[in-house]
């Protein structure tokens, strides 16, 4: 009986001690592009580990079926020099998928560099349940009028950012501050994580309002004048050296930022209020769960989409 016809596999065919060795051969023949489809009567998940610990990351593994009685696989073998893409970029191109990194807990604003793979390789998860989970996202329908940050401009950008998120930090963070400390002075004697809450919220404050305060008068009219260039160098290049020396400082303390805030969600146990919770206690907790996403939505939009083009159009100008 023949196992494999037009690139389909059916694993159950073959003896159990030939089978993974069968499908690696048939992967190792497939052009660059081409694709193998293998049917078992199982999740062959195992056979994806595997497949990445002794080829590496050169294919991409995508559900067709997922029993109860067959389940169908299609292994693509990646294109030479076909990057994957980072956390960062998948959100670039599509908002609906950060929420599911943020249900799982991974990082993609701070940490958008990172691969799906490397991710959840970090944090111990199943990367084959989120590719899944990113796949069925790309077949939804797509979110209506979603905003098109990635044709915006770095100039129209920076604007977007200093009056939609700079102004959500000025006018909600102050009350935060406030919140956090009138919450740990009634209730910190029972639950004492909220000094340290009220500390971390303290120093975000205080990095925040110094970091809106270097992009508004330093790294953002410096955008702005590479984008009025014209062909000609950014007259603070001179001073500067180059808009990688800001965005590197930006992007560390997005870094620091992002670790108090990640602290704050896990002494507040994901914002999972105590029995004892007073209305104060419950805005502090719904005020700082807004603030992380809109935080969130902030840096990915200067580390994942700002910021690689500045640096684009700097290289095109010099």
């Amino acid at each position: 009986m023949q196992t494999l016809t037009e690139n389909i596999l059916n694993v159950t065919l073959l003896e159990p001690r030939l089978k993974h060795p069968t499908i690696f051969k048939y992967f190792d023949e497939l052009a660059e592009g081409e694709s193998l489809t293998i049917h078992n009567d199982h999740d062959p998940k195992p056979l994806y580990y595997q497949l990445l610990g002794e080829r590496g990351n050169i294919f991409t593994w995508e559900y067709l079926e997922e029993g109860p009685i067959w389940w169908k696989v299609r292994i693509t073998k990646r294109l030479s020099g076909e990057a994957e893409e980072t956390l960062g970029q998948l959100v670039a191109k599509d908002m609906r998928k950060a929420q599911i990194f943020k249900k799982y807990g991974l990082d993609f604003c701070c940490g958008g560099k990172k691969t799906v793979k490397e991710a959840c390789s970090e944090k111990g998860l199943d990367v084959t349940k989120i590719e899944r989970e990113l796949q069925l996202a790309d077949k939804q329908e797509a979110i209506r009028n979603p905003l098109p940050y990635n044709d915006w401009s770095p100039a129209f950008l920076c604007d977007f950012i200093v009056n939609t998120h700079h102004s959500y930090v000025r006018n909600n963070l102050p009350d935060i501050v406030a919140y956090a400390d009138k919450v740990r002075k009634v209730h910190g004697g029972r639950h004492p994580e909220l000094l340290e809450i009220w500390q971390l919220v303290s120093e975000v404050n205080t990095e925040m309002m110094a970091h809106m305060v270097k992009e508004e008068k330093v790294l953002f009219p410096y955008i702005h004048e590479l984008v009025s260039a014209s062909g000609n160098a950014s007259v603070h290049a001179k001073e500067l050296g180059s808009v990688k020396q800001p965005i590197q400082l930006m992007e560390m303390e997005h870094e620091v930022v992002g670790e108090h805030l990640a602290k704050i969600r896990e002494l507040t146990r994901n914002f999972t209020l105590p029995e004892d919770a007073c209305a104060s206690y419950s805005l502090l907790y719904r005020m700082l769960d807004a603030f992380e996403d809109d935080l969130h939505l902030h840096v990915h939009l200067e580390n994942n989409i700002l910021f690689p083009k500045a640096i684009d159009l700097e290289k095109r100008l010099n």
